[in-house]
């Protein structure tokens, strides 16, 4: 049987470990797993799509994990069948990363409805793996109909989780203070739902962070669209919620506005919209990496890169001048290198 049928098959541990062997697979640089890789997503696409692809991101000790650990066994409960894509950071120096997520997530790990795949992000930018938007199409061709990602919480990785999901929730811890956690305005305009966790150890803080980060999504406006009335029923409007994933409490009102959020964004056709245009923006990522690759690994361009690179530091050629000359030893175009 091909690991594509696998896969989309019944649900057991023969589709757990085809699942993992197709995400290690599509993780490796090799050119003929590449190949291959590729010949896998083409089978699995029209079984994929059909999940809710969910972003969880927070500052380190928000309680991410907790969370989504708690989320998961609520859903599991009532029949859903969930995946968590947790990415880890990877050390800059050795290349290693913690991969911790099965040890915080030990009992959401053990259930055999619950699949959960930490994966090292490996210095991409805003830490969230390369490979995360396909292992996402593994899982949701594997019937996982609710997809989590989980990302590392630091620099631009809001940015890459938001773009390939449906639904964005930022956690916020109670004691937020004045500075709201220094949460910029571009990472407030992301959030769909912004979740005070451990509202339960100083109910006081907490609301006052919701009433804060409330006033904030206002001032913003739907998602830098202030045009947008804040009663327009049609459109879905970024919410505050205090919970305690600690102790589960809040979690059925969360998972309320998530469907909540789903009807009113398939009502207006924002969500299939959405998916259009991140299937799109992905498509260009991937052009984009593999120009750069290719530009780094061309002969031509290896052959003069140091000592272009050594003029530039030395101030004897402009960056963009640098820049030209080695784009044009790329293409082949002598006549103007």
């Amino acid at each position: 049987m091909s690991a594509a049928a696998l896969i989309t098959g019944q649900p057991g541990p023969a589709q757990r470990r085809a699942m993992a062997k197709a995400i290690t697979l599509l993780e490796s640089t090799r050119l003929d797993h590449r190949e291959q890789a590729d010949a896998l997503l083409t089978e699995l696409l029209p079984h994929a799509g059909r999940s809710l692809r969910l972003g969880i991101s927070g500052v380190p000790g928000v309680g991410k994990s907790t969370f989504i650990e708690a989320l998961g066994l609520f859903l599991i409960a009532r029949g859903h069948r969930v995946a968590v894509l947790a990415v880890d950071p990877s050390s800059s120096v050795s290349g290693g990363s913690i991969l911790g997520d099965k040890t915080r997530m030990e009992r959401l790990s053990m259930d055999e409805r619950a699949y959960i795949r930490p994966s090292p992000s490996s210095g991409t930018l805003g830490g969230v793996a390369e490979k995360t938007r396909e292992a996402l199409l593994v899982c949701e061709a594997a019937g996982y109909d609710i997809v989590i990602i989980e990302t590392v919480g630091v620099g631009q990785s809001e940015i890459a989780v938001a773009g390939m999901t449906d639904m964005y929730c930022l956690l916020q811890l109670p004691n937020a203070g004045d500075d709201l956690q220094a949460i910029k305005k571009g990472v407030m305009e992301l959030a769909d739902l912004v979740l005070i966790n451990k509202a339960d150890l100083d109910r006081a803080a907490a609301t006052r962070a919701q009433a804060q980060i409330a006033s904030s999504l206002r001032l913003y406006g739907l998602h830098g669209h202030p045009e947008h009335a804040h009663h327009d029923k049609s459109i879905w409007h970024p919410q505050v919620m205090p919970l305690s994933a600690l102790k589960a409490d809040g979690i059925e009102a969360f998972w309320g506005q998530v469907e909540r959020f789903r009807e009113i964004q398939q009502a207006n056709g924002r969500f299939a919209a959405k998916r259009q245009q991140q299937a799109q923006a992905w498509m260009w990522e991937r052009i984009h990496a593999g120009l750069r690759e290719q530009f780094s690994q061309a002969p031509a361009v290896r052959a003069i890169l140091a000592e272009t690179t050594a003029q530039v530091l030395r101030g004897t050629l402009a960056a963009s001048t640098a820049a030209r000359l080695l784009l044009h030893k790329f293409s082949g175009d002598e006549h103007h290198a």
